[in-house]
């Protein structure tokens, strides 16, 4: 709800996560993480917030600020009536269990989204750049959170398996009894000879 047009990098396809500092219409604000991080944008979403530009309230500096709400805060802020901590936008919650009814689906919650989101990035990316991306400090965030592991997961694996074992040779298979040490373990019931490890 935070987020400006100046948070948006339309020739990079690129949205900023930044802190902000008050400066006229604009609201100090910090992120979570107080970090700034950066997050790409695909076609689409860069489309359709050109779109969204072109149609938002003139000389508005928050991207999800509809016009009457502009002229409310607007107002606000020039009598200086503005509270610290009220929400930039309003009924975001009672808009979005609209659009999910209209939608045939369960009403969701906006952490729902992020929380989605997260989930695909994490079905495609190395977990540090999702955690990059996430704002998590700790990885470990990421992994409780955001991995958990889909029977999906679980076919991609055997189909990776099935395929690398198609390529390489039976010679070059890694022996089963070689641990990561490279040293032979005991097996219950089956006898090692010190002298072979």
């Amino acid at each position: 709800m935070n987020l400006t047009w100046a948070d948006i990098d339309f020739h990079e396809g690129q949205l900023h996560v930044a802190r902000k500092v008050k400066s006229g219409c604009i609201q100090a604000w910090q992120p979570k993480d107080h970090e700034m991080r950066t997050i790409p944008l695909s076609v689409q979403a860069v489309s359709l917030l050109a779109a969204w530009q072109s149609v938002s309230p003139e000389n508005c500096p928050y991207i999800f600020m509809v016009q009457e709400r502009w002229g409310y805060y607007r107002k606000k802020v020039s009598d200086k009536q503005w509270s610290e901590g009220q929400d930039l936008v309003n009924n975001m919650l009672r808009r979005l269990k609209t659009l999910c009814r209209k939608a045939g689906i369960q009403s969701y919650t906006i952490h729902d989204m992020r929380r989605s989101c997260i989930t695909n990035w994490a079905k495609h990316l190395p977990i540090h750049v999702v955690q990059q991306l996430a704002g998590h400090s700790d990885i470990r965030t990421t992994q409780k959170y955001y991995l958990s592991v889909q029977s999906d997961d679980i076919r991609k694996a055997q189909r990776v398996q099935s395929k690398l074992l198609g390529r390489i040779p039976a010679k070059d298979l890694t022996d089963p009894l070689v641990t990561h040490s490279a040293r032979k373990r005991a097996f219950p019931g089956k006898q090692v000879n010190h002298r072979d490890l």
